[in-house]
């Protein structure tokens, strides 16, 4: 997580990554860059106030527990992480409304292979909400273009911008992506224990 002020919505930015979250009473933005992953804009709509999240992969499927830092990359983690973040704060459940972003298929090769990954956490994404009975307002997921989420936590409002499909960004979310499976295939070749989706 990182912050900076920016001169074009002359607030402070926090940019939070992978597994990682944020909610807040202060007037800042929140913000994230989406290839596969998804993130989650939560608003208590009576206390005024949101936290955004950003995870890779829908849920762990490991007995072990995950090393610290690690869970908020998994969409059961980061969300009960950011929930209850935002009760702690004095949010009630109730009052949750969400906004879902992401999932676009940005690692797709063409022709008969299809990258499922972005297709998966959406499917989680919405099953999660549906079964905590929060309601979602905004749903701007799948396709293949990368996204640039700014989530303004006091009003709910999201400034979204799709990110063309080429030039330097695209390629490193598409290099990020990689690396990362390539990472936990590694790891589910030394554990035998993560499953993937």
């Amino acid at each position: 997580m990182n912050q900076h002020f920016d001169v074009h919505f002359q607030k402070e930015i926090i940019t939070i990554h992978p597994g990682e979250f944020y909610s807040t009473f202060d007037d800042v933005y929140i913000a994230t860059v989406l290839g596969s992953c998804i993130s989650i804009a939560l608003y208590d709509i009576k206390q005024k106030f949101g936290g955004l999240n950003h995870f890779m992969l829908p849920k762990s499927n490991s007995s072990r527990a995950l090393p610290a830092g690690d869970e908020g990359r998994f969409g059961d983690y980061a969300m009960e992480l950011l929930i209850n973040d935002m009760l702690k704060k004095g949010a009630r459940h109730e009052d949750l409304r969400a906004k879902v972003f992401g999932g676009a298929n940005v690692l797709e090769t063409g022709g008969d292979h299809l990258n499922m990954t972005g297709i998966n956490n959406i499917n989680f994404a919405l099953s999660y909400l549906e079964t905590e009975k929060i309601p979602v307002l905004v749903n701007d997921t799948g396709g293949i273009f990368p996204r640039k989420i700014f989530f303004h936590p006091l009003s709910a409002k999201v400034y979204l911008k799709r990110i063309q499909s080429s030039g330097m960004s695209v390629d490193s979310i598409k290099k990020r992506e990689e690396e990362y499976q390539a990472a936990l295939q590694r790891t589910k070749s030394a554990a035998g224990d993560i499953t993937w989706f």
